[in-house]
């Protein structure tokens, strides 16, 4: 049955909000009866309950109540005995906590359980038997056993009868602590001689609905003669006692005397108390009438006791006293930390006064002994709040990083005031969980890297590594190519980045001679959400190979009319025949050329310059010397391995161009014939059997062959000596051409024709000669006549 309800509501400090709800429920309820709507009653609906994980927290004390989450309610989970909870102390409540979570938050609830008559009135033993003279005066007090009614108020013990009352009648004495001494008074004297047994019978009675009661049977044998009874010399002692006195300690000792001589006026003490556990912590002696602990005391159990003791002589006569004995505390418990509720993890991105977890502190003792305060470990980014009397919050105190610390071990430590103080503590491990607030750093500022040309497309160039103190997928870090242009192409036709690793690729093969180096950006992103990134420029530089061999720029070697640089007769040592003009692409040590005489008709009359490939006389030319001179020379590079060229110089010494004109007639012919002899020297050995289809497949070959130089003859036979703009050199500045050249040009006027207009050179000429023609053409210096139509041919020398 629910009973009034009570609700009172309070907003206290820190962010965290209290209040306290009291209801009042019969005992003995049924298990699943409703207590309350604890819903309606805090202002919840039934979600939020559920949505915020409410719950009953009732600290080390059985749940007796509980939270049915669905409807809102709070129902009897066990069955409750007011008198086995609350024995006689009025009123008996059961007090816990509804604890709600995001936010925490917790309100106090209070259960006053009411009593009902349950329990009956009863006395310790069935019967008591008293010994009384017949020579009792009227108006002796014999003192009656209690009865004892677990239930309390309206429905305790609330009257007592006395049947028959012939002799007795009832006195009833009201005592300090609520309770009731029972004495029976003679009012008529006893007859031995009459009846020497008196039997009695002293009913109690409750005030419940319905009324119950107990009953006792006295028994009462008449003796002869006794007509003193003891007397106490107080009727209440008072007593200390410390909690923790050991068994066998003296508690005090009571005194009672009696008029009468011999063996009636001897004196028996004994406690009278009955249900309480009072005989099982106390005893008295008989004869001397010290009270001794015989068991041990609890001062957070119980704080006093009240001993009731009776004396009597061997004639049946009594009295009574009660000793009140109150136990002294001493500062025996330890604070109990009780955890109500708490988060082990908390973000690191949490707000200053974020409540992490709320903690309850008891003591039992009393006074100093009971006074608790609590503290937490130094250097650390939380605090302790009192929120409320033996409540307390811990919270953030200012701006959590996580990598920093990513986790804390918060010692809790609290110390009671007693003398000594006793302390007790409990440890709190909390994470911080992880906020994407770093972006990913790389090593470098920026990176730069070597990479040889006519690399393998796919290979790996170098590594580009960052790092993001954030944790899990905060801080894996992916690799992205930055969109750009090199040379109007995108970067990703160059290069390619590993998204995991930050390995760099070359997606291509790189030539030197096209792109000396290029850069571009790469980005590293984390995987938080949102995600953060950085950047960094990559510069890559392409190195150069000697892939390239040597180009002639002069002499021309061409399948067109033979040239021939002519030496007078009359040259000197150190004549200049002419210069071997020659460039390699490639760049620094493997541009450097060297010039080297391979074959020469005369070694002893001609040299090539190392360094600057000019061919000069060794000697003086004689009479003797050959017309017709032939010179190889090779050019050569520094590269690693070296590459060369081969250019084949000839030189006519002689004083006229008439002089030479004989020999160098057959001198096309004598090759075409040596070629041609080779090649029938080879197919006559490798096809001997069918030599006379060779032969007429050579005899057809000569025919077409005189038929092609037959149409040679209408063609002009000037042969082209190519012109070279100033200052012709390498794009990088490391060619082999770094110096000026000038270069003469000369024009037939008529494509027919074979003569030209030229300038007269100085003191060098060129031969150049057609075996089908008879014109001849002296080199030119710098200014001459150049014609106006642009198919002719031309002839180019350097100064």
């Amino acid at each position: 049955m629910k009973g009034r309800v009570l609700l009172f509501l309070s907003i206290l400090s820190l962010g965290s909000v209290f209040g306290q709800v009291s209801y009042s429920i019969n005992e003995e309820m049924a298990k699943g009866s409703l207590v309350g709507n604890i819903a309606h009653d805090l202002g919840f609906n039934v979600k939020s309950l559920q949505s915020r994980k409410a719950r009953v927290y009732s600290g080390d004390t059985v749940e007796y109540i509980e939270l049915n989450k669905d409807r809102g309610v709070l129902l009897v989970k066990e069955k409750i005995d007011r008198e086995v909870l609350c024995g006689q102390t009025s009123p008996c409540a059961l007090h816990f906590q509804i604890i709600l979570e995001n936010p925490i938050e917790f309100y106090s609830v209070t259960v006053e359980i009411v009593d009902i008559n349950d329990n009956p009135p009863a006395f310790e033993k069935g019967e008591i038997n008293f010994k009384i003279s017949e020579s009792a005066v009227i108006g002796s007090k014999f003192d009656l056993e209690r009865a004892v009614d677990s239930d309390v108020g309206i429905n305790g013990l609330q009257s007592y009868a006395l049947k028959p009352t012939d002799n007795f009648a009832l006195k009833l004495h009201d005592q300090a602590d609520g309770t009731k001494n029972v004495e029976m008074i003679l009012q008529k004297p006893l007859d031995r001689e009459k009846s020497d047994l008196v039997s009695l019978v002293l009913t109690a009675v409750d005030g419940g609905e319905p009324q119950m009661s107990g009953t006792m049977q006295i028994i009462i044998t008449v003796l002869d003669n006794n007509d003193n009874a003891p007397v106490f010399t107080q009727s209440v002692y008072r007593a200390t006692v410390m909690e923790n006195a050991p068994k066998g300690t003296v508690v005090t000792t009571v005194s009672a005397s009696d008029a009468d001589q011999g063996s009636n006026g001897k004196i028996e003490y004994s406690i009278t108390n009955t249900l309480d556990d009072v005989r099982d912590i106390f005893e008295v002696n008989e004869e001397n009438g010290e009270v001794r602990l015989i068991g041990f005391i609890d001062y957070e159990r119980k704080r006093n006791y009240q001993v009731n003791l009776r004396a009597s002589d061997i004639g049946g006569f009594t009295d009574s006293c009660k000793v009140i004995v109150d136990v002294i505390d001493i500062n025996d418990n330890k604070p109990n930390i009780k955890i109500m509720s708490k988060s082990s993890i908390v973000s690191e991105n949490a707000k200053p006064n974020t409540v992490v977890t709320m903690i309850n502190i008891q003591d039992p003792d009393s006074g100093e002994n009971g006074k608790v305060q609590c503290f937490i470990n130094e250097n650390i980014p939380f605090m302790l709040k009192s929120t409320s009397n033996n409540f307390y919050s811990l919270v953030t105190d200012s701006n959590l990083d996580r990598e920093r610390a990513s986790e804390y071990n918060i010692s809790v430590t609290c110390s009671d005031e007693g003398a000594p103080f006793l302390s007790s503590g409990v440890t709190l491990a909390l994470q911080i969980s992880d906020v994407n607030d770093n972006a990913p750093v790389f090593e470098r500022k920026s990176y730069e890297a070597l990479l040889t040309e006519n690399n393998t497309p796919g290979l790996s160039v170098f590594t580009v590594k960052s790092s993001d103190i954030d944790w899990n997928q905060n801080a894996r870090v992916s690799y992205i190519l930055e969109d750009s242009l090199v040379n109007g192409v995108p970067i990703s036709s160059y290069v390619s980045v590993s998204a995991d690793s930050g390995v760099i690729h070359a997606v291509r093969s790189f030539d030197y001679e096209q792109i000396k180096d290029f850069q571009f950006g790469v980005k590293a992103q984390d995987g938080g959400s949102p995600p953060l990134s950085s950047n960094v420029t990559v510069k890559i530089m392409i190195q150069d190979q000697n892939d390239n061999p040597p180009q002639v720029l002069y002499p021309v070697q061409t399948g067109g009319p033979l040239v021939a640089e002519m030496v007078p007769r009359s040259a000197d040592v150190g004549y200049l025949v002419t210069k071997v003009v020659a460039v390699d692409v490639d760049s620094g040590q493997n541009a450097w050329l060297s010039y080297k005489l391979q074959k020469a008709t005369d070694r002893a009359l001609f040299e090539v310059g190392l360094q600057n490939g000019e061919i000069r006389t060794i000697r003086q030319v004689t009479d003797k010397d050959a017309v017709k001179q032939r010179l190889t020379v090779v050019v050569e590079d520094n590269g690693q391995p070296s590459r060369s060229a081969t250019v084949n110089v000839n030189v006519a010494v002689a004083d006229s161009f008439p002089e030479v004109l004989s020999e160098f007639t057959d001198f096309t012919h004598d090759k075409e014939y040596n070629d041609n002899l080779t090649f029938y020297l080879v197919l006559a050995l490798a096809v001997v059997s069918f030599l006379f289809i060779t032969c007429l497949v050579v005899i057809i070959s000569v025919k077409i062959y005189r038929w092609r130089q037959s149409r040679i003859l209408y063609h002009p036979s000037l042969p082209v000596i190519p012109y070279y703009p100033p200052r012709y050199s390498d794009t990088l500045g490391s060619g082999t051409l770094q110096h000026v050249y000038n270069y003469e040009v000369c024009r037939t006027t008529d494509s027919r024709k074979s003569d030209c207009k030229f300038g007269r050179a100085a003191s060098q000429n060129v031969l150049m000669m057609d075996p089908s023609s008879t014109g001849t053409m002296q080199r030119i210096q710098s200014e001459k006549n150049i014609l106006d139509e642009p198919d002719s041919p031309l002839e180019v020398r350097p100064d």
